[in-house]
């Protein structure tokens, strides 16, 4: 199950785990102008862990999730 929030200067993504025990903890992405947030709680470390993508990195994950092994480069129109 996932959900999605329209916030002020970002869009929210939270996904739930619903599968067979053992469940993770949810994972919630920020999606802001130029970054995304990737946040998931460490329950052994009781602390929030957090990774930011810039926009290409998000990207080229989004392209990643859809493409047999190999190793690629996403041709950018950038002026």
């Amino acid at each position: 199950m996932f959900s999605i929030e329209h916030e002020f200067d970002s869009t929210v993504v939270t996904l739930v785990d619903e599968g067979a025990q053992p469940l993770a903890e949810d994972v919630v992405i920020n999606m802001f102008e130029d970054c995304v947030t990737i946040e998931q709680f460490d329950a052994r470390t009781d602390t929030m862990q957090k990774i930011t993508l810039s926009i290409h990195q998000a990207r080229d994950l989004a392209a990643a999730l859809d493409l047999p092994e190999g190793v690629y480069t996403i041709k950018r129109d950038e002026p």
